[in-house]
C-alpha cells in the first residue's frame, strides 16, 4: 500500500515537473520570437509617381505624363533580419494626384489636371487607390537593408487585382525607406485615356508607378 502510494506521489511530481518545464519552454520561446516593427508613411517626405508614356494630340504630344500624388496615408510592417511577418497599407487620395512634368505650362497642366478628376481618375466616385498586401517575401541584404517583393491587391476605379511589388527597403533607427517601381495595364482597371472631345491625355496601356516612401516608427 505504501509502495502505490510512493508511486503515485512520484507520478504527480513527474506530471507536474513535465507541465512546469513545457511552460517554462513555451515562456522562452515567447520571450525571444521576433517582434515586428510598425511604421507610419510620411506623405510629406515620400514620392508616389504615375509616369503614363505619350501617345495625345495636339500640343501635348510628344510628352509623358508625370502624376504625382501629394496626399497618401499607410502603414508598413517588417522583422528585422526574419522580414515577417510583414506587410503594406497604402492608400492614395485621387484628388490630389496632378500633372508635374515641367514641359508643360501651367495652363496645360490645369487642363490635364481637370481631365484627370473629370474623365480618367473619377475621384468624386473613387477617392482611393489602395494596395493592401496578402505576402511579403525576399532576404535580408544586412545592414538594415532587404531586397523584397511585396504581393497584394490594388484596387483603381473599382476594380481589384493581384500584383507584385518589387521594393528595396532600409531601417535606419526609427526610419523605413522604400523604393521601387512597378506597372499596371491601365484596361485590365478600366481607366479611361482620354476625353472624346479633346484627346489631350492619350496614353500607352502600360503605366508605371515609382516609388519613394518614407515611414517612422510608432
Amino acid at each position: 500500500m505504501r509502495s502505490l502510494k510512493s508511486f503515485v506521489m512520484v507520478l504527480a511530481i513527474a506530471l507536474v515537473g513535465g507541465i512546469f518545464i513545457r511552460s517554462f519552454e513555451h515562456l522562452s520561446q515567447a520571450k525571444t520570437a521576433p517582434t515586428a516593427e510598425r511604421y507610419r508613411l510620411d506623405a510629406s517626405e515620400s514620392k508616389f509617381i504615375a509616369h503614363a508614356l505619350r501617345g495625345g494630340l495636339l500640343w501635348f504630344k510628344g510628352h509623358d505624363h508625370l502624376v504625382a500624388a501629394s496626399q497618401f496615408s499607410g502603414e508598413a510592417e517588417i522583422t528585422p533580419d526574419s522580414i515577417t511577418p510583414a506587410s503594406l497599407r497604402l492608400a492614395v487620395k485621387t484628388e490630389s494626384m496632378r500633372e508635374t512634368n515641367s514641359v508643360f505650362t501651367d495652363q496645360q497642366k490645369q487642363i490635364i489636371d481637370k481631365e484627370l478628376r473629370e474623365i480618367v481618375l473619377l475621384p468624386a466616385k473613387y477617392p482611393e487607390i489602395v494596395f493592401l498586401s496578402t505576402d511579403v517575401k525576399g532576404k535580408s541584404l544586412g545592414n538594415g537593408q532587404y531586397d523584397l517583393k511585396i504581393g497584394g491587391d490594388l484596387t483603381l476605379n473599382g476594380v481589384t487585382r493581384r500584383i507584385v511589388i518589387p521594393a528595396q527597403v532600409t531601417l535606419t533607427g526609427d526610419d523605413l525607406k522604400a523604393r521601387g517601381k512597378f506597372s499596371i495595364t491601365r484596361s485590365d482597371y478600366k481607366v479611361k485615356a482620354t476625353s472624346a472631345v479633346h484627346g489631350l491625355i492619350r496614353v500607352r496601356n502600360k503605366i508605371e508607378f515609382t516609388f519613394d516612401i518614407v515611414g517612422h516608427k510608432y
